[in-house]
């Protein structure tokens, strides 16, 4: 029996990675094939998809941790969340004292295709990985919609014991994940409870720079526009409106972040890499873009030293193999084992 149990472990486990893996192949104009169960409001303004590894409308005493996981580009927040209950059960001891949570950013098309009420939020294709305003209901910020979720999470009526919450995507998702850390309201709720957050960017296809120099500065010379946001700090969108760049640059600096770059994520050709002259400014592929912009970053006068980056060796653009590597797994739950790994 333990057998089978193990045997069907191994196939959801490579099902998901496969998923994943194959998550950037495919096109986001089709409909997702699921859509999350729960529901969470944002302002009174429209429900965001997401789902929850527990009940929390009920007091849960037991949770130390949260770790909500970003999908990618295809909205399929299905297979992350597999993917995450696949790195909690890995995580051991640590996973059963966390909650796993993956938000769901649809597009009008997954709405036609599964007839979701009208107050489900829904974004364009790829506007929610920069937190552009929702189409519809409301102009909500996909940042909004996060700002949402961590509230839920600094209620103490809900989590008592909560000390930590991790920030983490991969592919589309580390594009969310990276400019949240820069832009995102929703940490100052759980400061004000004590409870510590994290940002674990994983294998993003491009960075929010705060300066107009580029790795790749002859792309950057021919290309109008690659310092507008979600690539630099010009033309920022209403939720960063408030906020000089400095002031957006000192937030990101003091907050904790951790770089997860796969180093075989080095395909300049991949189907879903952003191969604009705005990201290609940046570098060729994912892989080099990471460790340029974290050398960039650590260049400028504040440095950055609550940035990691952690290269996971032999994993290229999967997101299953990321988080549920020994690097993934410390990232989310501070499981040693990220060191002998690299």
């Amino acid at each position: 029996m333990k057998a089978l149990v193990c045997l069907t472990a191994i196939a959801v486990a490579l099902i998901c990675s496969r998923a994943l893996a194959a998550d950037e192949d495919a096109p986001n104009r089709k409909p997702v094939k699921a859509v999350a169960d729960a529901r969470l409001g944002v302002g009174g303004q429209g429900a965001l998809p997401l789902y929850v590894s527990g009940d929390w409308s009920m007091p849960l005493p037991t949770i130390s941790r949260a770790v909500i996981v970003l999908h990618g580009r295809l909205r399929n927040a299905d297979d992350y969340y597999k993917s995450a209950m696949t790195a909690q059960a890995a995580a051991g001891d640590a996973g059963k004292t966390a909650i796993m949570i993956v938000p769901q950013f649809l597009s009008q098309v997954d709405i036609d295709a599964h007839k979701l009420p009208e107050d489900t939020l829904r974004w364009s294709l790829e506007g929610w990985e920069g937190g552009e305003a929702a189409l519809a209901p409301k102009p909500v910020s996909s940042f909004e919609a996060l700002d949402a979720v961590l509230a839920k999470l600094s209620d103490r009526r809900i989590f008592p014991n909560l000390k930590q919450v991790v920030v983490a995507g991969h592919s589309g998702g580390g594009q969310v994940a990276q400019r949240y850390a820069i832009a995102g309201k929703g940490e100052a709720a759980l400061s004000r409870q004590h409870i510590d957050v994290r940002y674990v960017v994983a294998n993003p296809s491009s960075y929010a720079y705060f300066s107009a120099e580029r790795p790749v500065p002859d792309v950057a010379a021919s290309c109008p526009g690659y310092n507008n946001w979600k690539y630099g700090m010009d033309e920022r969108p209403p939720y960063l409106a408030d906020a000089t760049p400095a002031a957006l640059e000192q937030r990101y600096v003091e907050r904790e972040v951790i770089y997860l770059l796969g180093t075989l994520d080095t395909n300049p050709e991949h189907p879903a890499l952003d191969k604009s002259c705005m990201a290609k400014a940046q570098g060729a592929y994912r892989y080099a873009r990471g460790h340029a912009y974290a050398d960039a970053m650590a260049k400028r006068d504040n440095g950055t030293p609550n940035h990691r980056v952690w290269d996971v060796a032999g994993v290229g653009h999967d997101g299953d193999k990321m988080l549920t590597s020994k690097c993934g797994l410390e990232a989310l739950f501070d499981l040693p084992g990220c060191a002998a790994e690299r």
